[in-house]
């Protein structure tokens, strides 16, 4: 009978560690579904908090590099490039310095733009396409009676140490 009670005390006691073990187990388990359910969420307030701030950042920048006065283009447009990024920046300034500067001061050009809608179209938390719906106001000496046009623009961006820096902006 003696060896019966330390059979039963032996199985009792890997009863004890089995339901410890299955407790403990289930602890990890549920640790590790909370640490992939607060991953996701962390990275669903990244995605929105990009698509916010890029959404910003490309109808501020748009309306930057499109608008300009004659009277001040140079600086106008030489300042919208500090938001550029990469080869886009270097065509932009020559674009600017070749082509729109002396063009808007011989015709006198003054352009105004307004963002009237915006989307994104993709975003991760580093980089993001954002579609714009502009108006633009075009005064000129030839023609002082303000002329609006709509347009379409696709502008790519490019998160560099924390601000959104376009890269590309493409007519739709």
């Amino acid at each position: 009978m003696t060896d019966n009670n330390e059979d039963k005390r032996k199985f009792s006691v890997t009863k004890q560690t089995a339901l410890k073990i299955a407790a403990a187990v289930v602890v990890v388990a549920l640790a590790v579904v909370v640490g992939f359910l607060w991953y996701d969420h962390r990275q669903d307030q990244l995605a929105e908090q990009a698509r916010t701030e890029a959404v910003d950042a490309a109808g501020k920048q748009a309306v930057a590099m499109l608008a300009y006065d004659f009277a001040d283009v140079d600086n106008q447009l030489a300042s919208a490039a500090d938001g550029l990024t990469g080869s886009f920046r270097d065509d932009y300034t020559t674009l600017v310095q070749e082509t729109i500067a002396p063009g808007a001061k011989e015709k006198q050009l003054t352009v105004q733009v307004s963002v009237q809608a915006a989307a994104p179209v993709s975003t991760t938390p580093d980089e993001a396409v954002v579609l714009l719906y502009l108006n633009q106001t075009t005064t000129s000496a030839d023609a002082p009676d303000a002329r609006t046009s709509g347009s379409r623009v696709r502008v790519s961006l490019q998160k560099v140490d924390d601000r959104w820096l376009v890269d590309q902006l493409t007519p739709v």
